[in-house]
Order: C-alpha cells, then sequence, then structure tokens
C-alpha cells in the first residue's frame, strides 16, 4: 500500500509539475490566445470555407474542429513537458532518480488531458453560441466520456512525440506537420469516405478519428452503446501509442547511460 501511495505521489507531483514548468501558459494573454481565441479562429475558418465548399453545415465543422483542439494540448503541451527535460538540462536528473519510469512517463500527460477537455468544451461552447450545434439531443455523460477517451488518445501521440524531441532538435516542426495532418486525416474537416485509399488507411491509424466521429454522433442523438466500439477503438490506439512512447523513452535513457551522453544517438 505504501508503494501504491509513493507511486500516486509521484504521479500527481510529476503530472502538475510538468504543467506548472510550461511557463508561457501561465501567462494569461497566451493561455487566453492558444485556448479560446486560435480555437475559434480555425472553427469560424474552417466552418466558412467547408460550407462554401463542401455543402456540409457549419456544425459539422464547428463539432469536428472543436474536437481536434484537444490536440493542442495533446500534441504541442505534452511534448514540451517531455521534451523540457532536455531542453532545460534536467533530463540527467530524471534518469538519476530511482522513481518508476511508467509513473513519472505517463504522469506528464495528465494535466494536459484535462486542459484539452476544457479545450474541447470550450470550442463546443462557440460551436453552439456561434454556428449553429445543437446540443439538446445529446447524451452530456456519453459525451464528456468520448471527449476524455479522446483526449487520453492524442496525448498518447504527444508521449510519443515527446520522446521524438528527446532524439531530434526539429521536433517543432514535426509537431506542426501533424497537428495540421490530423486537420485532414482526422475527418475533423474532410469526411473520411471522401478521401483516397491510402489517407482512408492512414486515418484509422491516428487519435481524433474515431473519437470525432462518435461526438458527431452522440450529437446528432445516438447512444453511448452505439458509438463503443469508436470509444474501444480511439482508447487502445492512445495506449499503443503510450507503449511505444515508453518503449522509445527507456531505449533513450538505456543508450544515454551506456554512451554517457544526452546526445542523439
Amino acid at each position: 500500500m505504501q508503494k501504491i501511495l509513493s507511486n500516486l505521489r509521484l504521479f500527481w507531483q510529476g503530472a502538475l509539475l510538468s504543467y506548472v514548468a510550461l511557463f508561457r501558459w501561465l501567462r494569461p494573454q497566451v493561455y487566453l490566445a492558444s485556448k479560446v481565441v486560435m480555437p475559434l479562429g480555425q472553427m469560424l475558418f474552417f466552418a466558412f470555407v467547408g460550407t462554401y465548399g463542401s455543402g456540409q453545415p457549419a456544425s459539422y465543422f464547428a463539432i469536428g474542429n472543436a474536437v481536434q483542439i484537444a490536440a493542442v494540448s495533446g500534441i504541442f503541451g505534452v511534448t514540451m513537458s517531455i521534451g523540457g527535460d532536455r531542453w532545460e538540462g534536467t533530463l540527467p536528473y530524471l534518469f538519476g532518480t530511482p522513481a518508476n519510469r511508467l509513473t513519472m512517463f505517463v504522469g506528464r500527460s495528465f494535466i494536459h488531458v484535462i486542459d484539452g477537455m476544457l479545450g474541447v468544451a470550450i470550442g463546443l461552447m462557440w460551436g453552439a453560441l456561434l454556428l449553429g450545434v445543437d446540443l439538446s439531443r445529446t447524451d452530456g455523460g456519453a459525451l464528456t466520456l468520448t471527449i476524455l477517451i479522446t483526449t487520453f488518445s492524442t496525448s498518447g501521440l504527444g508521449l510519443l512525440l515527446g520522446c521524438v524531441s528527446l532524439i531530434t532538435l526539429n521536433v517543432m516542426f514535426i509537431n506542426n506537420f501533424v497537428y495540421f495532418a490530423l486537420l485532414i486525416f482526422s475527418g475533423a474537416n474532410v469526411a473520411i469516405e471522401r478521401l483516397p485509399g491510402w489517407m482512408q488507411a492512414i486515418s484509422q491509424a491516428l487519435p481524433l478519428t474515431r473519437g470525432i466521429a462518435a461526438s458527431r454522433a452522440l450529437i446528432a442523438g445516438s447512444s453511448l452503446a452505439e458509438v463503443g466500439p469508436l470509444l474501444l477503438g480511439e482508447f487502445v490506439l492512445g495506449v499503443i501509442y503510450i507503449a511505444i512512447g515508453y518503449a522509445m523513452f527507456r531505449q533513450f535513457e538505456f543508450q544515454a547511460k551506456k554512451r554517457g551522453t544526452l546526445e542523439a544517438f
């Protein structure tokens, strides 16, 4: 029991401190720009362009982009939490501690999952106020669960990209590429069935795809049981990304200790 409590304390402290360490986000103007203004701008842009070019209602794009906003916290926030240890010179201390590695690794994404859910909620609020998203038939509990699982899955990809940041100096380029790719491949703005076959195959291997589909179905009146397979697939995908990221993290730690350096191997 003492070991469990110790791991829980480590999990919470690591989660909180890694988020607080993103001091740029703690400035109110930067946080509001990232979490309130940017989602609104993205949503309005794709809603107006998409409505004009595809014939889909504005609510279609509002829902897709509201859920896709989870990638801001899941990709950029989590990546900075992992990569920041190397950039700020604290990675040797992390490798030197006897603390449970998996607890520390997964804990880096916890606050970002909560923050990502808040971002999605803000996006849906904008959609309801400005773009005609009707939430009257929505099962609120099911939609909350869907947002949680989708944000978790996206944070799993962020943990993987965070490990990539340990072996490259160009991670922000990679993050931006992945973020904008999700705008296309996830179905947020282009229906999956309208994509070429090879793009559809890629979309099924990415987070958000199933979460966006489940969110649209729930808002249209579907039940939790009907979207259950989508949510299960989204959750499993997040676990897979976390497992791959953790394997990369341990491999980097092994190579760093073997070579006595934190440079890319």
